[in-house]
Formats: structure tokens, C-alpha cells, sequence
């Protein structure tokens, strides 16, 4: 062992202690161990740096801007739509779906793309059937990996392998024989996630939960329908409110004081107020629906709220809020601050009756639309706290077929050579940013930063331990220790050695580094190399110990996860893979 050898192993046990106390960020740590390998001369600058421009974080990149396009166009919305109406809001089968499919889908492309279209998925149901993001987005995100083994080209790790045994005289491997340990792995990976790996999740805060501590609110708001109205003559249940939108109709106004019950066989007129209940999101789609508007908003053709200096705002009232008691009817709300309440949500109370004869109570949260300028002074004046600016730009549907088709026609380019995934998803996102899906600056808001500088920064780790000759000297520990084993016993050490540089370093590089010595062991001992090979694949894709797998990156963030979070559910399901690849692999592959 060499003082470098030594020196980064114990880099390494101190990198784990770090992330597993969680002292400080998992982002500041990774930079910090760059930092420290280039200080300490294990690693060329140009070598440490190296992972910035690396396909792994190019990829990322490019996967995230192309699902905030798929977000911004209204795909995703539109396929959560679509899982929800066979799903409805049982948790179960929502969890079910968020695996099944990705799983299903990883089987053929990338995990990492997988994952990254079926996040903001995920984040809608989750938000829909009223349960926590991070239950879904580990599964999620586990789901894909368990389908690396399926088949061929479900991981490009696989790929790699299938060279390396070209090059040492063995035959590629199929498209389809990895399947028959590949398909029982991922099923039985699968069954740990719903009935054990989800009780393990930490049922943190969602997404949607803001700095103040609010949830999505569910708002209440008075809905128009316009003459005209393509909804005008159906009946509420014809009318697609509920299916379309997600809204629940609590009253039905007719005329001035007419209140109707909301019976689903009620046919709808020209000029009825809907009053309807759901959360804010959906409370802005309304505009979408043809024939039908925020019956507040109908009034904003005024010039003076059409200006480009309108915002739109969650507004919570104070305890010495002067409009406590008084409706905003009574004073005047539109007409003395020039803003105009769309909706309100007061926490434990439906209002059935229409809001602007409501009194408001300390806590109401008001979705307020106006001039910024006046916004501002009504909280300094403390008649209310601003919680949120809200986002109203609504989805460009009429680009949906072009962000769509980005995101596969770049999915079907890597899939096919034609050029590798990073280069085809970057055409992808310059697709979408010349035919304006989406902008470069939403798309850079919406970019997870910080688990970019995560895994370019760890990926010095990995080229550390490949360049110091870590990676090596520990294969070669391993075969000197279990050389005159059992070949069993040598076939799980190596196993475990590749399952564990995976996790610092990428599946491709911990694979090749294994792969080779693997091989020139098994012909010393007279034993099929290809068993060897077949189980290493298997092993690279086992990266469920910490997030730094890029299916697990797209999820940290989002998912308000912990690193030990991966390792306290990873470590079980590797575990159950590990015996089954133990025993599966030398029966289909004799030793």
C-alpha cells in the first residue's frame, strides 16, 4: 500500500462520517473533498475538475431542462391527469404507478431519463392524493435502477461490460439474457419498496410546503360561465369540472340570491356563478377551460390591471389586519386598493356562500392579483403578509407535441447510436429553447444546482480512487485474500468490491476497473469468466446505498431527502439482491 493509497482510503472514511452526521450540506462536503484531493496532490486540477463537464452531469442537466419544458407545456399535468383518473387518490395505487411505470419504462432507456419524466409526475400525484412527495420519489427513483438488469440497454453500464467481454474472446451479451436474473431482482426489489422500504422513508415535508410553513392551500372561488359557453346546457357532471380541473363545485348561483345545490344531473346556464373549492394551481387552470373564467378576473380587462407590472400573490391577513370582520364587499376592496381577490382559503371551514360577502378571520389566506406597487403597501402597512409570489403564466399547451417530442426524439437518438444520451438531450433542450417551450431563464430556475455540485464534485472521488490505483489495489486485495477460495466466495467479494466503488464512482468506471481482473481471475482458476462478468454487471447497478446515483440525484432535492435516508433503505434491498444474484447467476451462468 502505497502513502497516496492510504491517504485517500482514509478521505473516504471521513467523506462517510460527513455525510452520515449530515453536519453540514451533502453539496458542501463533495466540494470540500475536491478541494482536498487537489490540495494533497492526489489529483490533477485538471482531472478534479474534470466532472463539471462530465457526461453524467451534462446529462443531468440536460434531463432536468427538458422535463421543466414537459412541466411548462402541460405534459406532465396532463399525464399525471391521466394516472390519476385509473389511480384516484389511494396511496397505494399511486405508489404502485410511480414504480410500475418507471420501472417498466427504465427497461428499454435510461434510468436517469425515466426518473426525470416521471418526477414532476409524481410531485402532481403526490400533491393530489394529499400525501408527502418524499413517499414517492425514492421508489420512484429505486424503481428504474431495479430494471438495469432486464435487459441490454437499460443501463449503459451493461454495454460497457458486454465490450470488455468482446475483448477477452467471450460473446456480447444478448439483448434479452441478463432478463432472467434481471426480471426477478427488479420484481422482488419492487415488492421490498411497498411492503417494507417505504415504511423506512421519513415522511418529510413536500415540495409544495413553503418557507412559512403553509401547504398548498385548497382555495374557494367564484367561477363565471361566459355567454357562449360550450359548458352552457350540460349537466355538472358533463361539464368536466371535477375530471378536467380537479375543482369540487360547492354552490351553484343563479340570478342574484339563488343558491342551488351542486346535483350532478344540474344542467348549467349562461351567467351562472360556480363557487368552487381546490388547491391554487388548479385554481388558475380555470382560464384554460373555454367558456368558463374567475368570475374577479372577467372584470380585469381595465386597462389600469393589464400592465406588465401586475403580480399575483398568497396573502395572509395580520391579527391587526383592518379587513378582520368585514367583507370585502362591504370595504370595497377592488375599488380602494386597486387589487382584486381571486380566491381565499380559510384552514378547517368551507364557505358556501360567495366570498365577497364573506367576513374574513385572522389567518384567511387571500390569492391576491393586482399592481405590485400596490401590494406593497398594503404590507407595509401590515393589512396583510405576502407568503408567496405565485407564478400565473399558464401552460403552453399549443407546444406540448414539441417538448414531447424533444424529450423522445433525443431518447430515441441515444437509444439507436446515433450520438450518446448527454449530446442528444442538449439537442433536445436546444430544440426546446429555440421554438420557446420554455425560456433559458425558467429553465435555469428550475435546475436542482445543488445536485450538480454533488456529483461533479464526487466524481473527483471516483477518478481519485481510479488514478491513485485504490480501485486496483483493493480488487487485488480481494483475490489474493479469496484466490484459493471457493469460486463462489470470490464471485460474491467481487460482487461486493463493484457494488461499493459504484456508489463514489460511476457504474461504467467501477465496472471496467473490476471487470478485467475479475476475468484474468477466473481463467487462473479454470472457471467460466463470464459468470464473473454477468455478476459484475449486476452489481454496478446497485447503487441504492447512497443519492449519488444520477435516478437518485434527480430525486434528492426535490424529495428533501437525507444522505443516510438511501442507506437506511437501500442497505436491506442490497442485501435481498445480493442473495439473489448469489444464487441466480452461477445456476443460468455454470461456473
Amino acid at each position: 500500500m502505497t502513502f497516496e493509497i492510504a491517504l485517500l482510503l482514509v478521505i473516504v472514511l471521513i467523506t462517510m462520517i460527513l455525510f452520515s452526521t449530515e453536519r453540514m450540506p451533502a453539496d458542501v462536503v463533495a466540494l470540500g473533498v475536491m478541494i482536498v484531493l487537489v490540495l494533497t496532490g492526489l489529483l490533477p486540477v485538471e482531472l478534479a475538475f474534470a466532472g463539471f463537464g462530465s457526461e453524467a452531469v451534462l446529462m443531468i442537466l440536460g434531463l432536468l431542462i427538458l422535463t421543466a419544458a414537459l412541466v411548462r407545456t402541460g405534459v406532465v399535468d396532463l399525464a399525471g391527469r391521466a394516472l390519476l383518473r385509473r389511480t384516484g387518490n389511494d396511496p397505494n395505487r399511486v405508489l404502485v404507478s410511480m414504480m410500475a411505470a418507471p420501472a417498466v419504462l427504465s427497461t428499454f432507456m435510461s434510468n436517469t431519463a425515466s426518473a426525470a419524466f416521471f418526477l414532476p409526475v409524481a410531485v402532481t400525484l403526490a400533491r393530489r392524493a394529499r400525501i408527502s412527495v418524499s413517499q414517492l420519489l425514492m421508489p420512484l427513483a429505486f424503481a428504474t435502477i431495479l430494471a438495469s438488469s432486464v435487459t441490454l440497454i437499460a443501463t449503459s453500464t451493461n454495454i460497457v461490460v458486454s465490450g470488455l467481454m468482446v475483448q477477452y474472446g467471450m460473446a456480447p451479451i444478448g439483448m434479452f439474457e441478463l432478463t432472467p436474473v434481471g426480471l426477478p431482482i427488479m420484481v422482488l426489489g419492487l415488492l421490498y419498496m411497498f411492503f417494507i422500504g417505504r415504511r423506512m422513508i421519513p415522511n418529510r415535508a413536500s415540495g409544495d410546503e413553503n418557507a412559512n410553513g403553509f401547504q398548498a392551500n385548497t382555495y374557494l372561488t367564484e367561477t363565471l360561465i361566459l355567454p357562449g359557453s360550450p359548458i352552457a346546457g350540460k349537466t355538472l357532471a358533463e361539464s368536466g369540472l371535477g375530471r378536467d380541473l380537479d375543482l369540487t363545485v360547492v354552490r351553484v348561483i343563479r340570478g342574484k340570491s339563488r343558491y342551488l345545490a351542486p346535483q350532478a344531473n344540474l344542467e348549467l346556464e349562461e351567467g351562472d356563478v360556480l363557487l368552487v373549492e381546490g388547491e391554487r394551481d388548479e385554481i388558475l387552470k380555470i382560464k384554460n377551460k373555454a367558456g368558463i373564467d374567475i368570475k374577479a378576473n372577467v372584470k380585469l380587462s381595465d386597462p389600469e390591471l393589464q400592465d406588465d407590472d401586475v403580480g399575483l400573490v398568497e396573502a395572509i391577513l395580520l391579527s391587526r389586519s383592518p379587513l378582520i370582520g368585514r367583507t370585502l364587499f362591504g370595504v370595497q376592496f377592488r375599488e380602494r386598493y386597486g387589487l382584486q381577490v381571486l380566491a381565499i382559503t380559510r384552514h378547517g371551514e368551507t364557505i358556501r356562500r360567495k366570498i365577497s360577502r364573506t367576513p374574513l378571520r385572522l389567518g384567511d389566506v387571500l390569492l391576491i392579483q393586482g399592481k405590485r406597487a400596490n401590494i406593497s403597501a398594503l404590507q407595509e402597512d401590515n393589512t396583510l403578509r405576502v407568503l408567496d409570489t405565485v407564478d400565473d403564466k399558464l401552460p403552453n399547451t399549443r407546444r406540448a407535441p414539441i417538448a414531447l417530442g424533444a424529450f423522445a426524439g433525443a431518447l430515441i437518438l441515444a437509444t439507436l447510436e446515433v450520438v450518446n444520451l448527454p449530446v442528444a438531450l442538449l439537442l433536445g433542450v436546444l430544440v426546446v429553447f429555440l421554438t420557446r417551450c420554455i425560456t433559458p431563464e425558467e429553465a435555469y430556475r428550475e435546475v436542482e444546482w445543488r445536485a450538480l455540485i454533488l456529483i461533479g464534485s464526487m466524481l473527483a472521488l471516483g477518478t481519485a480512487l481510479e488514478h491513485t490505483g485504490t480501485a486496483r489495489y483493493l480488487a487485488m486485495q480481494i483475490v489474493d485474500f479469496a484466490g484459493h477460495a471457493n469460486p463462489i466466495v470470490l464471485l460474491a467479494a467481487f460482487f461486493i468490491l463493484t457494488m461499493l466503488l459504484t456508489q463514489p464512482m460511476s457504474n461504467q468506471a467501477a465496472a471496467v476497473v473490476v471487470v478485467p481482473i475479475a476475468v484474468q481471475t477466473a481463467l487462473q482458476l479454470g472457471v467460466n469468466p463470464r459468470t464473473f462478468a454477468i455478476m459484475i454487471a449486476v452489481g454496478a447497478s446497485c447503487s441504492f446505498l447512497t443519492p449519488l446515483e444520477p435516478a437518485c440525484l434527480i430525486v434528492y432535492g426535490p424529495g428533501r431527502y437525507r444522505f443516510m435516508d438511501f442507506l437506511k433503505v437501500g442497505s436491506l434491498l442490497t442485501v435481498i439482491i445480493f442473495l439473489l444474484a448469489i444464487v441466480m447467476v452461477p445456476r443460468i451462468w455454470p461456473l
